[in-house]
């Protein structure tokens, strides 16, 4: 899918998105770890950023402050690693309620961001609001190191291909969620828009990223 071509001297409004943060990280440490990405996207996108529902413990992550996940794959532990097969999760109902509760109290929002954890949890928001629930209502998706969750009871997310245009972006080193995990995601989507960048587990902000992430938007502005 080729980036879409729009004259940015045409497209006056600032598009209201939705941000998402990983696993482990929180609203505050995910609006640090942006800070770069919002101020380079302003002109085009502001992002609102919500925190996770659900409290990781903190024997498992030590000093980090607030620690905050989408959904746990160890319900037991109420831990999270994205290469579990497991047959049983929880809490992604509390979460599918918190960003509900976003979209009505914050929205409307023209699209959603996710990044690790998070850009897996936007495609099954992208699943729900292709197969009709309306409290996810938003025109296009940006995830970054995203992958297919292989929990057995999410597998209704990936029954039918997703056709909410989407952006895909992920690093060619990035140890945490392999490329090849991104690119599984990516497949379930119609048309999806690649861009892989040449670091890891983070979101990159760069001329070769501008190339793209500006675009993209643009189209989507007016």
């Amino acid at each position: 899918m080729a980036a879409p071509t729009v004259s940015p001297a045409a497209c006056t409004q600032v598009l209201r998105v939705l941000a998402l943060h990983g696993y482990w990280q929180n609203e505050h440490s995910f609006r640090e770890r942006t800070g770069t990405l919002r101020k380079n996207l302003k002109k085009r996108a502001e992002l609102v950023l919500i925190s996770a529902p659900l409290t990781i413990p903190e024997s498992e992550e030590g000093q980090r402050e607030d620690p905050r996940g989408w959904w746990f794959s160890d319900p037991e532990k109420s831990s999270f690693h994205a290469m579990d097969e497991t047959n049983s999760c929880a809490g992604l109902e509390e979460s599918l309620d918190t960003v509900a509760k976003a979209f009505s109290e914050l929205g409307p929002f023209d699209g959603i961001l996710g990044f690790s954890q998070g850009a897996a949890f936007v495609a099954m928001l992208c699943a729900l609001k292709q197969q009709g629930d309306p409290r996810f209502q938003f025109n296009f998706a940006i995830l970054v190191g995203g992958f297919k969750s292989r929990a057995t009871e999410h597998a209704h997310f990936y029954s039918e291909a997703i056709t909410v245009p989407s952006l895909h972006v992920y690093g060619d080193t990035d140890q945490v969620i392999p490329g090849e995990m991104s690119q599984e995601l990516a497949a379930h989507f119609v048309n999806p828009l690649l861009h892989t960048h040449p670091g890891g587990h983070y979101i990159p902000v760069c001329a070769a990223q501008k190339k793209v992430y500006f675009p993209f938007l643009d189209s989507f502005r007016k």
